[in-house]
């Protein structure tokens, strides 16, 4: 399927030969503007493209591979989220050769990965390759002890399950859960924790291989590591593996229904530095709080206290409590 809106040729809305770049995409002439990426110039005429390892406030890193497409005189597909334009580039998005590695690559990630909770366009993406990740065979069920395993050492695998990343869910304070049995390893919250945005570098890839997994230091505890609780690495996470306490507890009492919350935005009241808030409304009561990534305040960062500082306006009164309140309560209790 070609997503594209009507019409061939597109111009960049600044018009002109000077700093724009020619190419064809999926034949139609696209111009677009000098260093401007393959999926910039897919998305400035209404082409999207899959991701899921990039992000508009990160630099690329090219590890999920969903974006690629085919260019002409290229030996190999080549990632549309960080490879520059260039004059005269053909390009294919929709071949046979693209549309097969990128079921491939999706299949492997779901076989392996708790894709349940990705955003509605990945699903989409899915099925319109014609996912089955199944044929890859029954799922293995959950281990713990990915953490202590040994690079390189693995037992013979007998053939009968897919190996999956599968670990119970790591809760260990009252703020945010880690379940890496969502992660894909798109690097996105090891980015959003070091230089892309809060220098903290409390986790960081560890193990290798099928082992490579997202990790504090020597696996201590978030309480014990380095972490802020600034909550940026949530922001960024495409599969949920990253999730708020409030919302991780609502689900498991069946009670989160983000079709029933309402989004307000606002400014935060903490210090003067005027960080937007999207705060996540349901039954009257804040469930956890966003910052948009366009803000040129935030590009979707916040400290913990904007992220997370929020219990002071919704204290519950007895007298008029509402049937999320014991919920959220043990999230803030941590228990």
């Amino acid at each position: 399927m070609s997503r594209k809106s009507e019409g061939g040729s597109r111009k960049a809305e600044d018009g002109g030969r000077k700093g724009q770049v020619g190419l064809t995409i999926d034949g139609a002439d696209v111009e677009v503007p000098t260093g401007a990426t393959i999926l910039e110039a897919c998305r400035a005429v209404d082409l999207d493209q899959p991701t899921m390892c990039w992000a508009p406030t990160l630099t690329p890193v090219n590890v999920c591979r969903v974006c690629v497409v085919e260019v002409e005189g290229s030996r190999t597909l080549v990632p549309a989220c960080s490879r520059p334009v260039e004059e005269g580039m053909v390009i294919s998005t929709d071949s046979e050769r693209v549309r097969h590695s990128r079921k491939l690559v999706f299949e492997f990630l779901a076989s392996s990965v708790d894709l349940s909770l990705v955003d509605q366009s990945t699903q989409d993406w899915m099925s319109e390759y014609g996912c089955d990740p199944a044929r890859f065979g029954p799922q293995s069920g959950p281990v713990d002890d990915r953490d202590h395993r040994h690079a390189g050492h693995h037992p013979p695998p007998d053939g009968s399950v897919a190996e999956t990343v599968h670990q119970s869910v790591k809760v260990d304070n009252s703020l945010y859960v880690r379940d890496y049995s969502r992660c894909i390893l798109c690097y996105k919250c090891v980015q959003a924790c070091g230089i892309e945005a809060q220098n903290t570098y409390a986790i960081a890839v560890a193990g290798r291989g099928f082992d490579a997994r997202i990790s504090t230091e020597l696996d201590t505890p978030l309480g014990d590591s380095a972490c802020v609780f600034c909550g940026n690495c949530i922001a960024v996470c495409p599969t949920d593996a990253l999730m708020f306490r409030s919302e991780y507890e609502l689900r498991g009492a069946d009670m989160w229904h983000p079709e029933e919350q309402t989004v307000t935005r606002t400014i935060c009241s903490y210090c003067g530095v005027g960080c937007n808030l999207d705060l996540h409304v349901q039954d009257q009561r804040i469930v956890k709080v966003t910052s948009p990534d366009d803000h040129s305040v935030t590009r979707g960062n916040l400290c913990i206290k904007g992220r997370f500082g929020y219990d002071y306006v919704q204290e519950p009164d007895p007298a008029a409590t509402t049937p999320i309140d014991d919920v959220l309560a043990r999230s803030r209790a941590g228990t």
